[in-house]
Parts: C-alpha cells; structure tokens; sequence
C-alpha cells in the first residue's frame, strides 16, 4: 500500500520534531462510561506494518480499555511544538489483549511488548492504576525476566484512521482527509483544502 499524505505529513512533522522528546506524545480521547469525554496522553508507538494504523501501549487494568470495548469511536490530537502542526486523527480502536481470540493480532501485542524497553514493559508489573496508593510505604523492587513474553496487564491499542484534520500554523494550511472503503474492501483517502 502506497503511503497516504497525511501519513507523509506526520512522518515529515515526526522527523523534524524528533529532536523533542514530547513529540511522541498525543492525546487520545474517548467516551467515558459515563457518555462524557474522557481523555490522556498516550505515546506513539508506531504504525502497524504496511498499514496507516497507529499503535499504542497501555494497561488493560485502565479504564480506558472499559470505554473503548463499549465504544471503538477515539480521537487523536498531536501538536508539534516546532513545526506548529497540529493532526486530528479520528478512528475506531481495536482494543488487543491477553484474551483476543485473533493469533494475528495476538503476534502484534507481542511485537509490541518487546519492541518496549524494560523500564517500560516493568510498569505493567507494578500497582493497579487509578487504585488507592498504600502511601508512604516503600513499593517493592519489580524484576522482568527480559525475554519473558507479555504479562496480562499489557494490551495493545490498534486505532484505524478514517479521517484527519491537518493544521499547519506557520503557513495557514488546512486540509482533511476522509476515508472510504470500495465494494472490493479496499481502502482509500480523499483530501480536500479547508480554511484554517
């Protein structure tokens, strides 16, 4: 699949923010339980071998997982501080855990998790987030055998584009990108100028 131009856009804004750690980071935002937004920043992890998919690391103990399984709609926003471009990704969330029943999608958790550092893969092993902290008490040291697969709180987040806003503040471009799918289930990307 040829690489589409919005994806072209963020790859350019990723390379030329790679210099900032914070480039990485994005919010995504969904429907809480509760019907009201919900949001937090996430770290880009990728995209999905030969696909526009963005790939995102998580606890499944968040309640994230909860609103996506009952809802899949998210959006991502991302801004680039250097290069004052700002994408907002909409899409569905395919949620990937311990539990998926799909052996394919089961092999990209597991590329993801060693594609992690240690550091990171060892917070999954730590206290149930969003749980009350025991307080002052010293948490004990947490060890990970490094070639040990993924433990059941790891759970990989596969968002599927299907339109995206472009904002470049420098130059006052605008544009958005909509999805369709053909009779032949293949996928392809319209774009269209908009005012800033």
């Amino acid at each position: 699949m040829g690489t589409v131009a919005w994806k072209q856009l963020l790859v350019g804004a990723l390379e030329s923010n790679t210099h900032l750690r914070h480039s990485s980071f994005f919010q995504l935002a969904s429907i809480g339980t509760n019907g009201k937004p919900s949001n937090r920043t996430v770290v880009f992890r990728g995209f999905q071998d030969n696909t526009d998919n963005i790939l995102i690391n998580t606890d499944s103990r968040t309640p994230k997982i909860e609103e996506l399984k009952l809802c899949p709609s998210a959006e991502i926003c991302w801004y680039f501080t250097d290069s004052w471009e700002q994408f907002r990704i909409n899409g569905n969330v395919d949620v990937v855990d311990g539990w998926n029943p799909d052996p394919l999608k089961l092999q990209q958790r597991e590329k993801s998790w060693f594609a992690s550092s240690l550091r990171s893969r060892s917070q999954y092993l730590g206290p149930e987030p969003g749980l009350p902290s025991l307080g002052e008490q010293a948490q004990p040291e947490i060890s990970l055998d490094p070639s040990t697969g993924p433990v059941d709180a790891f759970c990989l987040l596969i968002l599927e584009p299907d339109q995206v806003d472009y904002l470049n503040l420098k130059n006052s471009q605008r544009l958005a990108f909509k999805s369709s799918v053909s009779a032949a289930a293949k996928k392809s990307w319209i774009m269209e100028r908009v005012n800033p």
